[in-house]
């Protein structure tokens, strides 16, 4: 049994039998491929013109982590990412797949309202358009996040996202979809070793 990566928008895994007849002098080949476990399996061509992945990403790696340590929060909401491993998640993918920068967050959001500082309505339209059940498919999800301490909190109140710039050695920027108030905003000062969700954007 061999293992590969199909050339797919999402991670196969292709599993390759090898009959062989010795009697027959016949070798039999079959390919079947099915998603890899917690492989992005769905994306996108967004407004903005870019394609990004519309779940979650949910790939097992080393500081990487399901809420509460529960694996059913993994299956719902994706894992929860320091930034360097969300960086190398999203270009583990292949195919182009990288983790997006804040101003292609900002572009994104942009084509549907724009977040609270370029906003008149202080970014409700674009929380609203790209939470899940929204009219532009994104379907981002409110799956709080986990402190350096390991500490988790704001499941379900909110959805903190890492973009792949950053301020300093320290910290990067990061999207938040704030359920309180409805809204989401840019924000800066996001600790690299905080762990938030992660989508993954190509051209």
């Amino acid at each position: 049994m061999i293992s590969l990566r199909c050339n797919t928008h999402a991670i196969r895994i292709c599993l390759v039998t090898v009959a062989l007849s010795v009697g027959f002098g016949s070798v039999g080949v079959s390919v079947g491929c099915r998603n890899a476990p917690g492989a992005t399996s769905s994306s996108r061509r967004m407004a903005d013109g870019k394609e990004w992945t519309t779940r979650n990403l949910d790939v097992a790696a080393a500081r990487s982590y399901c809420y509460e340590n529960e694996e059913r929060n993994c299956r719902q909401y994706g894992r929860l990412y320091m930034w360097e491993q969300a960086r190398q998640g999203c270009q583990g993918l292949g195919d182009g797949w990288r983790l997006p920068t804040e101003e292609e967050w900002r572009q994104l959001a942009k084509q549907y309202g724009g977040v609270h500082e370029d906003a008149g309505d202080g970014g409700k339209t674009a929380y609203k358009a790209l939470l899940t059940g929204g009219n532009s498919g994104f379907d981002a999800l409110l799956g709080g996040g986990r402190a350096p301490d390991g500490q988790y909190a704001r499941q379900e109140a909110h959805g903190f996202y890492w973009t792949a710039t950053e301020i300093d050695a320290g910290n990067a920027w990061f999207y938040n979809f704030a359920r309180g108030q409805m809204a989401l905003f840019r924000q800066d000062g996001g600790e690299k070793e905080r762990s938030f969700s992660v989508r993954c954007v190509r051209e």
